[in-house]
């Protein structure tokens, strides 16, 4: 035998006992007999040519007690072939959406992880291929809501990762196609509603965690559907403590508590604010109390034209905050269409169901028809009851067939002389909104305000300036001393001096219309029978005391 020959058979050995590398691993990933790993390679789909299992990287050797049935002896490789790949790890990647059909090749996967991700919706049926899938890891992702298709064809997964997502609200029948479902993790996320049938069909589950959330309810009817539960955890959840949670505290100390450790228990209230920072096993029953809802609908009837929209406000009071529920009520007539509304917001229509928002309703009808006419309802309902407050809608019918382009009207004859009156509250004006119209006549009234005050000044300045030349207090005195009979306008005088004394005299000698006064005399000394600083003469003046 050649020296290098012993070498060169160990190496053929070597080489026949190593498992080959498959030519369709995705590049980067790492490929093994059931297990493909793709994670931290910042994907952002999944990989097309993952292999779906069969023979890959399969290699055996026969040993020396000889090779099992079906094996190839001369080769030391499995000639069956591999059942499929069970494992998937694409974690720590993009992935912001599964494509349809990237995972349909692999039938038999039993383990799928896609947590740390950033996923923000699942399509209908996006795991229907899988219908093997135990394991689904879909933790720390952006999802904001589920579909309950999404999980079609799931009917043997056990375990459900939804930690860590956006998660607002658990709908009805969510999760109805996970029978088998023996643990779901949905800590983490911000829910606030827990429907009533959210979690119907999980007669399987063990393991439900609800912690860190944002809930301030649960109902009863909830958790009637998990008859397996044997852990719960509600913590870190901003409980409301009101009537409503009256049977959870109940429920708790009869038997519930075996489903929660010593830690789990301690369901904390952090509303209303006499009760925060509470347990709610602490707290008697007295105290966890409700107000009824009380609701108002402002105007209670309503006529609207063809083709306008409309807005209708519903409040509501109450603690807690009452859930607002328009519904119209259908009246039983054959061939009338069914109308369309919303809640403002973009809730859904009215034709047959109901909308509702938290807090106030606003009924938002479009593009009126006469389908629109009738009845509606408004109702507010409570843990402490419901209120309901009807409203009802008139339609106009004159607009209903399509507006030809009329001619405008001849002008009304008018009396010569007169001009057109303006239509008193024209429709431009009453267009505005009401603070509008009071702003403007505000501003009317501060404007003829202001131009009186303006008057006013300029009134007063000019008869200051009158008087500014003589010395205060004097004035015009009407002077009669009666000694001859009355006097008469005419028979006044006004004489002023040069110093600016002012008095009216009475002349008996002056015609009874004068052309012109008097003249003043020019001397500003004071003199007998007459007024200081005025010099008439004594027949005609009299000195006046006042």
């Amino acid at each position: 035998m050649a020296p290098g020959a012993p070498a060169l058979l160990l190496l053929l050995l070597l080489l026949l006992l190593l498992p080959p590398r498959t030519a369709g691993c995705p590049a980067a990933c790492r490929c093994y007999s059931a297990t493909v790993e793709c994670g931290a390679l910042r994907l952002r789909v999944v990989p097309l040519g993952i292999p779906p299992g069969t023979q890959v990287g399969t290699a055996w050797s026969c040993g020396r007690t000889g090779c099992p049935q079906g094996e190839d002896p001369r080769s030391g490789v499995s000639a069956s072939p591999f059942p499929g790949l069970q494992t998937l790890f694409l974690q720590d990647n993009n992935i912001a959406r599964l494509e349809p059909g990237a995972l349909a090749p692999l039938a038999a996967l039993r383990r799928l992880y896609l947590h740390n991700n950033s996923l923000r919706a699942l399509e209908a049926g996006a795991f229907r291929a899988q219908p093997r899938l135990l394991e689904l890891a879909l933790t720390s992702n952006r999802l904001r809501a589920l579909r309950s298709s999404a999980f079609a064809g799931l009917a043997q997964l056990r375990v459900l990762y939804l930690a860590g997502n956006q998660l607002a609200r658990l709908l009805d029948f969510t999760f109805l196609h996970l029978p088998r479902l023996q643990e779901l993790h949905l800590q983490e996320n911000s829910i606030e509603l827990l429907e009533d049938q959210a979690l119907a069909g999980l007669s399987s589950l063990a393991l439900l965690d609800l912690s860190r959330n944002q809930l301030g309810t649960i109902s009863r009817e909830a958790l009637q559907p998990l008859a397996s539960l044997q852990v719960l955890r509600l913590t870190e959840n901003p409980w409301r403590c009101d009537c409503a949670l009256h049977w959870l505290g109940a429920w708790i100390k009869e038997g519930g508590q075996r489903l929660l450790t010593s830690r789990d228990r301690k369901i904390m209230c952090a509303e209303p604010p006499r009760l925060a920072l509470q347990s709610l096993l602490d707290i008697s029953h007295s105290s966890l109390i409700c107000i009824p809802p009380s609701v108002h609908v402002q105007p209670l009837e309503l006529t609207a034209n063809l083709g306008e929209d409309l807005r209708v406000a519903c409040q509501a009071s109450g603690y807690p905050q009452p859930l607002v529920t328009w519904r119209k009520v259908l009246q039983p007539r054959e061939g009338r269409p069914r109308a369309q509304a919303q809640l403002e917001g973009g809730a859904p229509g009215l034709g047959g169901h109901s909308a509702s928002d938290t807090g106030s309703g606003m009924l938002f009808l479009t593009n009126i028809t006469l389908a629109h006419a009738g009845k509606y309802e408004c109702e507010a309902s409570n843990a402490g009851g419901a209120a309901r407050v009807p409203f009802r809608l008139l339609v106009n019918a004159s607009r209903q067939q399509p507006q030809q382009p009329a001619q405008p009207p001849p002008p009304a004859a008018r009396p010569a002389g007169r001009e057109p009156r303006p239509e008193a509250g024209s429709m431009a004006f009453r267009a505005l909104g009401l603070a509008t119209q009071t702003a403007i006549a505000a501003a009317i009234a501060l404007l003829a305000l202001t131009a009186l005050l303006l008057v006013a000044m300029i009134c007063r300045r000019r008869r200051r300036r009158k008087k500014a030349r003589g010395p205060p207090g004097e004035g015009a005195l009407f002077v009669n001393d009666y000694s001859d009979g009355p006097c008469t306008f005419a028979q006044l005088e006004e004489l002023r001096d040069e110093c600016g004394h002012e008095m009216f005299v009475i002349n008996r000698s002056k015609p009874l219309f004068a052309e012109g006064p008097a003249e003043a005399p020019a001397d500003c000394g004071p003199t007998e029978g007459a007024g200081p600083g005025l010099r008439v003469s004594p027949p005609v003046a009299y000195e006046i005391h006042c």
